[in-house]
């Protein structure tokens, strides 16, 4: 089966690439740096031609309000119709648990816009929204650091690895559409300054964590479970602290 993943040059859509294409199907990379473009379209008729499925994984350049808004409804604009021409039968795209959650949050209506397009395609689809990843706990880290005091929410986080992202997607590439959402989730519920500790002392790093329930997450306040999904998630295997043990070399 040919499947064509969007994005298939990133940190996610490498990894499924590989895992598609071990497991026999016809797994093609798809990104600017391919010569397939969603914004400007460039070839993406040629790539998507007897195509199954495809399984959008592609992140926008800028993270700044209106161009991330600008990015993912240009891209699945395009993307879609494309899609729609060539009779793909099912449409995949990655999103974040929380989505509908964090109006405030510049990222998450971007794609909020993204999953309202595709609901709305004559595309079959699947939206598999996961929890946030592991590989970003150093950048939550920064993002909440002021001088020496990394100040973060009470609330809860269920990290998921990346690995783990893209074996699901895998999954979800080679069933059928679901017309809606699926939730996935790393297996271990934390609150985020014991998620954040655990990494800055992994790291030999001084910071000091203080929670308040106040401390904004990328603009927003979250609730307790904000981040957290549903009791219908799928669990993916692999714990934070088994991430930290083989990504950070070990004091």
């Amino acid at each position: 089966m040919k499947i064509v993943v969007i994005g298939g040059s990133g940190l996610i859509g490498k990894k499924l690439v590989s895992r598609l294409l071990e497991r026999g199907h016809q797994a093609v990379a798809a990104s600017p740096r391919t010569g397939v473009n969603t914004i400007t379209g460039e070839g993406l008729a040629q790539v998507l031609e007897g195509a199954q499925v495809v399984v959008d994984v592609a992140n926008a350049p800028s993270w700044e309000d209106q161009a991330v808004l600008a990015f993912f409804e240009t891209s699945n604009r395009n993307l879609l119709a494309a899609e729609e021409a060539a009779g793909v039968k099912h449409h995949i795209a990655l999103s974040i648990v929380g989505t509908d959650r964090l109006p405030e949050n510049g990222y998450f209506r971007a794609k909020a816009a993204q999953e309202k397009l595709i609901k709305a395609s004559r595309v079959p689809y699947t939206i598999l929204r996961a929890t946030q990843f592991s590989e970003f706990v150093g950048g939550i880290a920064q993002e909440a650091t002021e001088g020496q005091t990394v100040r973060v929410s009470t609330a809860f986080i269920q990290p998921i690895v990346s690995d783990d992202v893209a074996a699901a997607l895998s999954d979800v590439a080679l069933e059928a559409p679901v017309n809606g959402m699926i939730e996935l989730a790393g297996p271990e519920k934390i609150h985020f300054g014991e998620f954040i500790r655990r990494f800055l002392d992994a790291t030999n790093d001084t910071r000091q964590v203080v929670t308040d329930a106040h401390a904004r997450y990328f603009g927003s306040e979250l609730e307790d479970n904000s981040l957290i999904p549903g009791e219908n998630a799928r669990i993916a295997p692999t714990r934070f602290e088994e991430w930290l043990n083989r990504s950070v070399p070990q004091k």
